[in-house]
């Protein structure tokens, strides 16, 4: 192709993915969300990562490419030119691209399903604007102690966080590797481990003798954390909360119980509480609607849990 007719694709096609990263800016601000690229080095430290295993060469869907080591301030999420100065070294790229220059692969950290950056942030930014689905990249993998998902957004690093110092301390993937422990909550992982703590003393104090943290979770895991979750599950009001878990119902469930169980003494079951907790609780205006009908006008319930 002739230099001069690459150089001036290359030139339309910077422009024109400015102008989608400023209407994207535009956007996400008016929603309240964030729109930039995943620093890795954020990341790795949130979920404990080990040392990178050499993977080779591969094609990576360029829609699994979330983040950056050094240049996640540079290209917004969709990996669009967030600054102008990045424009020489993007025309340029795109001019190779153009002129059907062969380039070398990216340089990539995969963890999960995701990648981030190491060298080629323009390349990718290139080959993502010119409608490309796949990029050539030599591959290192990251394991860390929580799997990361093609949907991760910077505001769930928080949780992750969270979810990977669980993982850590408790050992619980260890002891007890079905354990599906995922919490949406806020602070929920902290909430767990202090139950942990408290079933850690008692334990301690009734055996006469030192538990360990992770010994005490297994025990956790086993004598309190399951019996409420098949609780759960034999009642169904999971569905009862879209887009929660039963790790979550799990945590609401033990502090309605108590809640309960001050208010009506012992004989109140988990079973009683996780109906109660559903019909008070539920997002689902039509069914909390149709309890208090039942309880308060038409006088229907075994007792009122209000």
């Amino acid at each position: 192709m002739n230099d001069n007719l690459a150089t001036a694709q290359a030139q339309n096609a910077f422009r024109r993915a400015r102008g989608k990263a400023f209407l994207r800016a535009v956007w996400f601000t008016l929603q309240r969300r964030s729109n930039r690229l995943l620093a890795y080095d954020e990341v790795r430290t949130r979920i404990h990562a080990g040392g990178p295993i050499y993977r080779g060469i591969q094609a990576v869907p360029i829609d699994r490419i979330v983040g950056s080591v050094d240049r996640f301030r540079d290209f917004d999420r969709a990996f669009l030119p967030s600054q102008d100065f990045t424009e020489e070294r993007w025309q340029s790229v795109g001019r190779a691209y153009y002129s059907d220059v062969n380039l070398p692969p990216v340089k990539l950290y995969q963890i999960g399903e995701v990648y981030f950056v190491m060298d080629g942030n323009h390349r990718v930014s290139v080959a993502r604007e010119l409608g490309r689905e796949f990029i050539d990249a030599e591959v290192q993998e990251v394991r860390g102690t929580v799997p990361l998902t093609s949907d991760i957004q910077a505001s769930d690093l928080e949780g992750i966080g969270e979810r990977a110092d669980f993982v850590e301390q408790t050992k619980l993937a260890e002891a007890r590797p079905d354990s599906n422990i995922d919490c949406t909550i806020a602070g929920g992982y902290h909430l767990l481990m202090e139950h942990i703590e408290v079933h850690r003393y008692l334990q301690s104090k009734e055996w006469n003798r030192e538990f360990s943290f992770p010994e005490a979770a297994a025990q956790w895991y086993d004598q309190v954390y399951l019996p409420i979750v098949q609780t759960v599950r034999h009642t169904d009001v999971l569905h009862e909360f879209p887009g929660r878990t039963e790790t979550d119902l799990y945590i609401w469930l033990m502090d309605h119980l108590y809640f309960l169980r001050q208010r009506f003494g012992d004989t109140v079951s988990p079973t009683d509480a996780a109906l109660s907790f559903a019909s008070h609780f539920t997002p689902r205006f039509a069914h909390r609607f149709w309890h208090w009908l039942t309880v308060h006008v038409l006088r229907i319930g075994r007792h009122d849990q209000s």
